[in-house]
């Protein structure tokens, strides 16, 4: 009997020193090297507003601690400014996701060189066993409970390095910062400065503006038509609760990706009269904007959407016909932009291209497919 506890304590012991071991810092190494730094607005020496859109090209080591996550992105904030795109009205745009992934921040060297995201986030669950336990106990009962409690446990921190970047780099470069979208628990502003969660709440695909003083917007915009593969742990905030910022640019809206392809998300702009939308986006998987279009994924077919169209469009042709480009003019507004996530995150795969929308016109661009940066003067 002696001799199982004995072993048994040497397994335990085995397994927390396991816990711990490999997560170190690894070397920075803020590899932005954008192949597409594009002026959409070269003849126009007039204007007084821009929006800088950012299509970063992470990788999971860029997410491994606040210092991995500021060096990455201000690689791609040095290259707009040496392009003399920062000015005094200026508001960058980042997408989708962009946040989401410091839930792998501080975790073990596995975790960030992992095959895959199921493997990657397995691994999170084997070495921080406890904490992943109690945030576990902490769900709302979500269909995604191991996701969701993947989320809870890291909430807090991503949070943190989240904010504290964010207002680093708004404040260093005077510019104001739409920073794309991050998943959080109840998120909250306190202070000005700081984001608070509540792990007893639900998640939300979460989307903040950041300003040149350091202070955070009060307002939190929540994504609202999560997709199929949000939806088992990601909560829908109504969409007749979307507000406006009152920006440099002018009266501003905030849709995180798919809330861009719905009309219910333009009837609300219309009515807050905002004169710019902004849309933070992720496409997963490779090469997916030249497959065929299957439709609308996790909500229903909006009226005005023609069924024959389904498997006909390739999906950049629905999103240029459906999403920001085709339904801008609906709601008012004149000036839209709308940027990718892009990168090598374990199997998920990237793809996508930045839409850029002055006086109510698609304007053409060239593509990147690694990091790009693009100004829209106007």
């Amino acid at each position: 009997m002696k001799r199982v506890i004995l072993i048994l304590a040497l397994i335990a012991v085995l397994y927390s020193t396991w816990t711990f071991i490999g997560r170190d810092e690894l070397p920075l190494k803020p590899d932005a090297h954008p192949d597409r730094i594009e002026d959409l607005s070269a003849q126009d020496s007039l204007c007084s507003k821009n929006i800088v859109g950012i299509q970063p090209y992470m990788l999971p080591v860029d997410y491994q601690s606040k210092d991995h996550f500021y060096e990455k992105l201000k690689s791609y904030f040095n290259e707009a400014s040496k392009a003399g795109y920062f000015k005094t009205n200026t508001v960058v745009l980042l997408p989708e996701y962009l946040g989401t992934w410091l839930v792998v921040s501080h975790e073990k060297h596995s975790v960030l060189e992992a095959s895959s995201i199921t493997y990657a986030m397995t691994l999170m669950v084997l070495s921080n066993p406890l904490q992943f336990i109690k945030a576990y106990t902490k769900g709302l009962s979500e269909g995604d409970a191991f996701a969701a409690a993947l989320f809870r446990m890291k909430a807090q921190a991503m949070a943190h390095i989240y904010a504290e970047v964010f207002m680093k780099l708004a404040s260093e470069y005077a510019v104001t910062i739409n920073a794309g979208s991050i998943v959080l628990p109840g998120p909250a502003i306190h202070n000005s400065n700081q984001i608070n969660v509540d792990l007893s709440k639900p998640l939300y695909n979460t989307s903040f503006i950041f300003y040149p003083d350091s202070t955070i917007d009060q307002i939190v915009t929540r994504k609202s038509f999560p997709i199929s593969s949000e939806q088992p742990f990601v909560s829908a905030y109504p969409i007749n609760e979307l507000q406006a910022y009152d920006l440099s640019i002018g009266k501003t809206a905030v849709l995180v990706c798919a809330d861009s392809w719905y009309p219910e998300s333009y009837v609300q702009i219309s009515e807050l009269k905002a004169d710019v939308v902004l849309v933070n986006s992720y496409c997963s998987g490779e090469n997916t904007m030249a497959m065929k279009w299957k439709g609308y994924d996790g909500g229903n077919k909006p009226g005005d959407v023609n069924p024959d169209y389904i498997g006909k469009l390739t999906e950049q042709e629905a999103w240029i016909k459906y999403a920001l480009p085709g339904r801008l003019k609906s709601c008012g507004a004149t000036i839209g932009a709308n940027v990718f996530l892009r990168g090598e995150l374990w199997d998920l795969g990237s793809d996508g291209q930045p839409f850029f929308i002055k006086d109510g016109n698609l304007l053409p661009m060239q593509k990147s497919d690694k990091g790009g940066i693009w100004n829209l003067c106007f």
